[in-house]
């Protein structure tokens, strides 16, 4: 998510420097602990399924001799890449789409097994300071949040939806404790015309909300709880989590960082569900004939989290959580009904 900027290789006599500190200005996150996850090798082939501003795209193809697929939905992001992509020589290549299609987006791009996934959630620093893509509350711009510029955008949601739909989808989404509270004061806004513009809307939640967390802006969750939805981000990821478990080849390598609950809840569930293998009633039940095996191996049950002098060196860094693990030979599981 935050920081996403490319990645400068940097001579052969500074290689023993951590990699995030190869890097200059902004930082992907967790860098270091991802490169150490993926453990990327030559010859080998990696997806950056949110390619962003292709940090995790150049460190690989910095750290090893290997292709890189980058995807992404956003346009700006795929133009980007296209230039970032001119500089290395084949090995870097830009898929346009959403990285819960990355099976179906591969398929025809791909014949080499795939040895490592990386997914950095949510959006990005490029787009959160680009004040036309409404994606922050901290500067007026138009009311959109649209990462692939298709669909619904945040103001035709808050149009539309009812005041207990909104309501719904802030505390669902947005685990926001004043909800209601939010959605009524849009609502009655809304009847004297309609909320199209970031600042606007920041104002109503603040006017309307206390602050929940120390440090934390009242129009925070409100934000993301509209990003989410318009972006499907929460059904992204769970198409994506059974894409990779498709595509990485045995002791294939997914890395993913997260940057708040509702992402971070649902690739613990997966990935220990998957490393588990079927559920049982008890310990004491035998597992069921027939059940499926692991599909997944995890590197650790300890969520890795960015250390102090990361956080210092890039705030937006606070939230994030890497989650990795190995799959294994096993066949992949049936998605879940």
């Amino acid at each position: 998510m935050t920081g996403r900027c490319p990645y400068s290789p940097q001579p052969a006599a500074q290689a023993a420097q951590p990699a995030a500190a190869r890097l200059v200005a902004h930082v992907p996150v967790l860098l270091d602990a991802v490169l150490a996850a993926l453990a990327p090798r030559d010859d080998a082939v990696y997806v950056d399924g949110t390619f962003g501003g292709g940090g995790y795209s150049e460190a690989l193809l910095a750290a090893a001799r290997c292709r890189v697929f980058g995807i992404d939905c956003d346009p700006e992001a795929v133009r980007r890449g296209r230039d970032v992509a001119a500089r290395h020589s084949g090995r870097l290549r830009i898929v346009e789409g959403r990285f819960g299609d990355m099976a179906r987006l591969l398929e025809p791009l791909v014949t080499e097994p795939i040895a490592g996934i990386t997914l950095d959630l949510g959006v990005s620093s490029i787009q959160l300071d680009t004040p036309d893509r409404g994606f922050s509350f901290r500067s007026d711009g138009p009311l959109d949040m649209r990462m692939s510029g298709e669909g619904q955008s945040a103001a035709d949601l808050i149009a539309s939806l009812s005041e207990p739909q909104l309501a719904e989808l802030i505390r669902a989404f947005g685990e926001e404790r004043f909800a209601r509270r939010v959605a009524g004061a849009i609502a009655a806004a809304r009847l004297h015309r309609p909320i199209q513009r970031t600042i606007e809307l920041a104002e109503i939640v603040r006017a309307a909300a206390p602050k929940s967390e120390p440090g934390q802006d009242p129009a925070t969750r409100t934000f993301q709880a509209l990003r989410i939805a318009v972006n499907d981000e929460l059904g992204e990821l769970d198409r994506g989590l059974i894409g990779a478990e498709r595509l990485l080849m045995a002791r294939g390598r997914l890395a993913v960082v997260s940057f708040h609950s509702l992402e971070d809840r649902r690739v613990k569930a997966f990935l220990r569900r998957r490393s588990e293998g079927a559920p049982r009633a008890s310990r004491h039940e035998p597992v069921r004939v027939g059940a499926p095996a692991p599909s997944f191996r995890l590197l650790s049950r300890r969520v890795v989290k960015p250390d102090a002098a990361e956080i210092a060196r890039n705030p937006r860094a606070r939230a994030a959580r890497l989650r990795a693990a190995e799959r294994t030979a096993s066949a992949p599981w049936a998605p879940d009904p």
